[in-house]
């Protein structure tokens, strides 16, 4: 008989980590607080690829109109609720309850229809769900088995659909600004909320996605500006960085 565990993208000390900050998920000032600066530049960045990539039209009120997306890792729906605004039919999952309690009870105040789940990738992957986009945003560094964890995504693209990845750099200079900065010196992120040893190289990134018939179309790095008080794209993508593939 064959007693081997399935395998599993679950890491249950980050479902803890982020459980714990359930509550933080819709306060700009709380310690979510960063995610909401950060949400501008990648929420354009997302509605102009998408866009661009399946030939929609920005300037409608909702391009995504007649599209499903998947946010994997959805936390309390900072994504879910703009691409529902923008038209797509939404279905948000997490690990953990807590997260989506939150999410549901605030969709149901702001009147958003949106698919909130408890679960993780492999889930979704083996009852055969398909999307035409996946936003995989600051989720891949948090996960066991990343490279697994990707292949199913992947495997729930449709053709011609697009995978959005974002994360951070194994680099020293991340390890400086993403962990001792932002964690230690700044206090932008609760204390250990990241661990240097999970971040992904884009090479290692581009790799994995290749290997799954999604080729890279665009990638940008993220830089924060001080002076300006918010996060911009950029060519340097020694830190923070998006990719966005697109399924053979």
């Amino acid at each position: 008989m064959n007693t081997s565990a399935p395998l599993s993208t679950l890491d249950p000390a980050e479902v803890e980590k982020f459980s714990k900050l359930a509550a933080e998920w819709w306060n700009p000032r709380g310690k979510m607080g960063v995610l909401h600066k950060f949400n501008p530049v990648r929420l354009a960045w997302i509605k102009e690829q998408v866009c661009a990539r399946l030939g929609l039209d920005p300037l409608v009120r909702e391009p995504f109109e007649g599209l499903r997306f998947l946010d994997i890792g959805c936390g309390g729906g900072l994504l879910c609720e703009p691409m529902a605004r923008l038209g797509a039919s939404v279905v948000g999952v997490d690990p953990s309850e807590k997260n989506i309690k939150t999410a549901q009870v605030h969709a149901a105040e702001t009147e958003l229809d949106i698919d909130y789940r408890v679960g993780k990738a492999e889930d979704l992957a083996e009852a055969g769900e398909k999307f035409d986009v996946i936003l995989n945003m600051e989720v891949i560094e948090h996960v066991g088995m990343p490279q697994f964890f990707l292949q199913n995504c992947c495997q729930m693209l449709k053709p011609g659909g697009l995978m959005f990845v974002a994360t951070l750099n194994r680099t020293m200079k991340s390890f400086g600004l993403a962990i001792i900065g932002a964690e230690y010196v700044l206090g932008w992120l609760p204390k250990g909320t990241h661990e240097w040893e999970k971040f992904i190289t884009p090479d290692e990134l581009r790799t994995w996605l290749e290997g799954n018939q999604t080729q890279v179309k665009a990638e940008s790095g993220v830089t924060f500006h001080p002076l300006a008080n918010e996060w911009r794209r950029s060519k340097d993508m020694g830190v923070n960085y998006m990719v966005v593939g697109q399924k053979d």
